[in-house]
């Protein structure tokens, strides 16, 4: 009997793994550690060092960009399409480009370039962004005026979880929507259970925050 209680207790723990804090990048689609390709065995490293940087404005950042061409949404997708979309992704658009457009491999980071394993499935974007949302471009007043349709980011809250900021504070970088305007990358405010998305999206709330419709 003396081993009974502890032998239970590894069979409890094996059916109910101590739960992962919520809002932590820990047990999120972003935490790389168990992973062959990630030799380091940490979960910022993929993307983040503290020395020997890449050149990028983006916090210490590690990991290998994409020199693509990216073909850019624009108005011979959509007439409505009003704002003026970068000729190329923006700094914080790239950086999330440098795994999901799927031209550089995953464990490409600090002195590796000659990995061999590429993300796929439904998590790669690829370099044609023509049939994606938008991304990279200024969302301001004068657009939301221009536009018609869209709320004014200056003034319209979020209604993220948490905050009392506006669009432009909370979703926007550098004035601009990009790809980490809906999705949450370090897992600190996302939705449970999204793709890392700042709002849930159902009855389209996370589409409606900016589209006044």
């Amino acid at each position: 009997m003396k081993n009974f209680f502890p032998a239970v207790s590894m069979i409890l723990l094996s059916l109910f793994p101590p739960a992962v804090p919520a809002g932590t990048i820990a047990g999120s689609a972003h935490d790389f550690r168990g992973y062959l390709w990630n030799e380091s065995g940490e979960i910022c490293k993929p993307c983040h060092t503290p020395h020997h940087t890449k050149a990028l404005p983006a916090p210490l950042w590690n990991h290998e960009l994409s020199t693509e061409t990216y073909a850019m949404y624009d108005s011979t997708q959509s007439p409505t399409m009003d704002a003026d979309v970068s000729i190329q992704p923006s700094g914080s658009s790239k950086i999330c480009l440098s795994c999901h457009d799927g031209t550089v491999a995953l464990e490409n980071y600090g002195d590796i370039e000659e990995g061999t394993i590429f993300l796929y499935g439904d998590v790669l974007i690829g370099t044609n962004l023509s049939d994606d949302h938008p991304i990279s471009f200024v969302y301001n007043t004068a657009l939301a005026t221009e536009d018609g349709e869209l709320y004014d980011p200056a003034t319209k809250l979020s209604g993220v979880v948490g905050s009392m900021g506006t669009i432009h504070d909370d979703m926007l970088f550098q004035g601009r929507l990009e790809c980490s305007s809906c999705h949450d990358v370090h897992n600190t405010r996302a939705v449970a259970g999204t793709k890392l998305l700042l709002k849930d999206n159902i009855g389209s709330a996370l589409c409606l925050t900016c589209h006044d419709k």
